[in-house]
């Protein structure tokens, strides 16, 4: 599967204005390409940044902004003040841009050129007062965006930058991403609920439902030789039980979750979706509720979300794209089970087969075993344990009035002891700032049961792309009491009712 980042750039637009004469203007432009140049050169960034020319009137920055918003290969805008471009040039700009933006607070020199330093570099030089008046027609007209503070040749601003078109690009993807329901939600079950038409207002989301009849169509219509390629791809790429081989007494199951797999990505294709849920009560005549399937589609970029859970298909998928090309992975995940031994307190995580090999660097085994609910066959799954890293497990809820992203960081563990008897992969972890207060908050929140864990994205990636959407997002860290989590609650309860108006 190509990378989502092919094709795509974000645009650098410095500000200025006439009155230095042309000289300075000449001099700004060079060092504003430098910076872009020290940027890209950093090997940091998943997208390249594009140098634009430096906008000096009122005209100018609105067609730069127009022109932005309207090319779908842009992900978003970076905005330096290099000299002192007065602000109000920028109303009619900012307020017509539709892309995400960062603010860069940066200058050309790492170091104040203290022997030399005279009125025409002062002139030249005046980033620092020159951000401020434009971060304060920012602040005025209510604009999200990102503000990174450093000089571009230092690697810390980097990877803020980087961050951001991380966090910008998870944006796009939402914005244009399709997701596939088969069928409906688990029945009675509220935090898998959610308001569809609102996912699609803020995060540009499509969702909407198939019958489960049209997938069986195109699993029933899977020719053999494709069954038999995919299932040579399994027997090489995994370690596959003996039961489930060729000549084996379960070979046709995983015959039959090949088929599943080839169906699904058939039908997706067919859709241009790149997320989808399935439901363990609505299944029609499939004789297995998918399990490897989705594990592999999860490991190629797609969203899921189990029981028919949409907002958690959506997170997967963003958090795929967000971290694409970095180290670990990303799956849904569910809070199983809590190991209360006094000092060894950690959470198990798994789902009943859905979990994104992208959490290990193992050879993951595949195997069959009986599914309690369902009524269908036992369905063919891969079996592991997520490797020992730092990560974020994230959720989406539909508070009624607005989404609700609650965040909790976490450290996977190694289990203390074998597991032999689940059949299922599983992720164990540690969640700061330590378990109690982590379960605490995270239930005064609201937080889902299905989440998406990331093992790719720090916390900071998803607070940018919170601000990007303008949604809500709770975060659980090392700083989080329990007292001041509570007042933050009632605190935002009033903060995003008004925000919305009337």
């Amino acid at each position: 599967m190509s990378s989502f980042y092919e094709g795509r750039e974000l645009w650098f637009y410095t500000g200025s204005q006439d009155l230095y004469g042309e000289d300075v203007l000449v001099q700004v432009a060079e060092q504003s390409r430098e910076v872009v140049r020290l940027l890209n050169a950093s090997g940091l960034m998943p997208a390249p940044i594009v140098w634009k020319p430096v906008l000096k009137d009122s005209d100018a920055i609105r067609r730069a902004m127009l022109d932005a918003s309207s090319d779908d290969k842009v992900l978003g805008v970076i905005s330096w003040m290099h000299t002192f471009s007065p602000a109000k040039m920028w109303i009619r700009g900012l307020e017509v841009l539709s892309k995400p933006l960062l603010h860069l607070a940066t200058q050309a020199n790492v170091e104040i050129p203290w022997e030399s330093i005279d009125m025409d570099f002062m002139n030249l030089n005046q980033a620092a007062h020159g951000d401020r008046e434009y971060a304060y027609m920012l602040t005025r007209l209510g604009v999200a965006r990102t503000t990174v503070v450093g000089h571009a040749s230092q690697t810390a601003t980097c990877r803020r930058v980087a961050d951001w078109i991380r966090a910008a690009a998870g944006f796009a993807a939402t914005n244009e991403l399709r997701v596939v329901r088969f069928g409906d939600n688990m029945r009675h079950v509220a935090v898998t609920e959610g308001d569809k038409t609102e996912a699609e207002r803020r995060l540009g989301v499509s969702v909407n439902t198939w019958g489960v009849n049209d997938l069986i169509a195109v699993v029933d219509a899977v020719d053999e030789d494709e069954i038999d390629a995919l299932v040579a791809v399994y027997e090489a790429e995994y370690e596959v039980e003996e039961v489930l081989k060729k000549g084996g007494v379960r070979h046709d199951s995983l015959r039959y979750a090949a088929r599943e797999e080839i169906a699904l990505r058939r039908f997706l294709t067919e859709h241009s979706a790149m997320a989808f849920t399935t439901n363990f009560e609505d299944l029609g005549t499939l004789r297995q509720l998918p399990g490897l399937a989705v594990q592999r589609l999860m490991a190629d970029g797609y969203g899921f979300g189990a029981e028919g859970d949409w907002k958690t298909a959506v997170l997967v998928r963003a958090a795929k794209v967000m971290g694409e090309g970095l180290p670990g992975g990303a799956s849904l995940m569910e809070d199983y089970c809590y190991n209360f031994v006094e000092g060894e307190e950690m959470i198990l995580g798994a789902h009943m087969l859905e979990i994104c090999p992208s959490l290990t660097a193992s050879k993951p085994r595949v195997e069959i075993h009986p599914l309690g609910i369902g009524g269908k066959e036992d369905p063919v799954r891969m079996v592991f344990t997520a490797d020992t890293r730092a990560g974020v497990v994230v959720a989406l809820s539909d508070m009624r009035d607005r989404f609700r992203l609650t965040a909790n960081c976490v450290d996977l563990v190694e289990p203390p002891h074998d597991m032999p008897q689940l059949p299922v992969a599983r992720a164990m972890w540690k969640p700061k700032p330590d378990f109690f207060t982590s379960v605490e908050t995270w239930l005064m929140a609201g937080g889902a049961h299905h989440t998406c864990m990331s093992t790719q994205l720090g916390v900071e990636v998803w607070e940018m792309f919170a601000k990007i959407a303008r949604m809500e997002l709770l975060v659980i860290d090392e700083e989080t009491r329990c007292r001041d989590f509570e007042e933050k609650l009632k605190w935002n309860q009033a903060y995003y009712r008004l925000a919305e108006g009337l």
